[in-house]
């Protein structure tokens, strides 16, 4: 599978097949850049902000995918669950997605915020690839939660989003002091923001964290 960060929450995720999906895609105008314009098969959104779904930027006639439940778009199967997030100290609910394609799971949280918990972790696990927002501000995970989350999903591969960029106009933390709380050893900073994934790559020993360089701000 390919995986693509196309800025903020914005993934495409492509099967070998050349299905794919593009998650959370943005308005230039809530994060301050804007989002290459791309084709797909379906969109997910994790809540209804122009950071997390604008529809429009994506090209063609994707299948456009928010709400809980199992789906399947061309052989890609996509779970959707709900949490807990905020918006300026204003409660609302946030959709988590996994996605299991070329058998590789990947697990995108959204926008969440909530503490991390037993019962969520259970749901979630387990998960190959860990998409997970690291910005904190009044909007989701800080370092440290999203360090907690990390901790106990135990992902093979963990990429930061939700994070401040020298773009970004969001009032949200650079990466930095999520990437402080690992090692070293587990830090890869990725020489382009397109990273292929194959489930045989994953030994389950640890977690590595992949910066994509493109957006490394």
């Amino acid at each position: 599978m390919k995986l693509q960060w196309l800025g903020h929450s914005a993934f495409k995720l492509t099967e070998s097949t050349g299905t794919s999906v593009i998650t959370d895609p943005f308005e230039a105008s809530a994060v301050g850049y804007s989002m290459a314009y791309l084709n797909c098969d379906a969109v997910t959104s994790s809540h209804a902000h122009p950071e997390h779904n604008n529809f429009k930027g994506v090209k063609g006639s994707p299948v456009i995918l928010n709400s809980v439940g199992d789906h399947e778009i061309n052989g890609i199967h996509v779970s959707g669950f709900l949490s807990d997030a905020s918006d300026n100290g204003k409660p609302f609910k946030n959709l988590i997605y996994k996605f299991r394609l070329d058998g590789v799971t990947v697990c995108h949280l959204g926008d969440i915020c909530e503490e991390c918990s037993a019962e969520l972790i259970e749901e979630l696990i387990p998960v190959n690839v860990l998409l997970i927002p690291v910005g904190g501000g009044d909007k989701t995970l800080d370092a440290e939660m999203a360090k907690e989350y990390v901790d106990n999903i135990m992902p093979d591969i963990c990429i930061p989003m939700h994070y401040k960029t020298k773009d970004t106009e969001l009032d949200i933390e650079k990466a930095d002091a999520f990437l402080r709380l690992f090692d070293d050893s587990q830090i890869i900073i990725a020489d382009q923001n397109t990273i292929e994934f194959d489930r045989y790559d994953f030994n389950g020993e640890s977690t590595k964290i992949i910066l994509p360089k493109r957006f490394k701000g």
